[in-house]
């Protein structure tokens, strides 16, 4: 069954503009291969994003309890987070306004639970069988030896 996992960063002081040319890039693949793309890219934001898909895997595999494996990036949006507002002074006593920009990123990724031995799900139907035949020839070999 497919479960979801969350990562937020926000207040990221850059752009949203240039931070989608990359999230815009990520979206749909796989983590392993969203990875590759952000270390051999040559984008400022990258390193952070990068940061922010480690995250997302973490949450996945510790609280939702998700295979690393099946993991693919299915949102990754950015907003507009606050804007600073600075002025610089202009000609004849004028001030001009620099906005420095911020956004919101927020990944979330989807993928299959964690499959584990001791569930039923993952025996077969001939396994009862299987252990039982097991067990029948160890007890047969330890009378024989003795």
């Amino acid at each position: 069954m497919k479960q979801t996992a969350v990562a937020k960063l926000n207040d990221f002081r850059m752009a949203p503009r240039k931070v989608r040319l990359l999230v815009d890039l990520i979206r749909g693949m796989h983590v392993d291969e969203a990875m590759v793309q952000l270390k051999f890219s040559k984008k400022h934001a990258a390193r952070q994003i990068m940061k922010l898909v480690d995250s997302v895997v973490a949450n996945a595999e510790h609280n939702a309890n998700l295979d690393i494996d099946t993991l693919v990036i299915t949102k990754a949006f950015v907003d507009g987070g606050p804007i600073l507002y600075r002025w610089m002074p202009r000609a004849f006593g004028r001030a001009a306004k620099i906005r420095k920009r911020t956004c919101h990123i927020t990944l979330v990724v989807e993928g299959d639970e964690k499959v584990t031995k001791g569930t039923k799900e993952s025996k077969e139907v001939g396994d009862d069988q299987k252990d039982e035949n097991v067990e029948k020839t160890v007890k047969k070999e330890k009378t024989a030896k003795q």
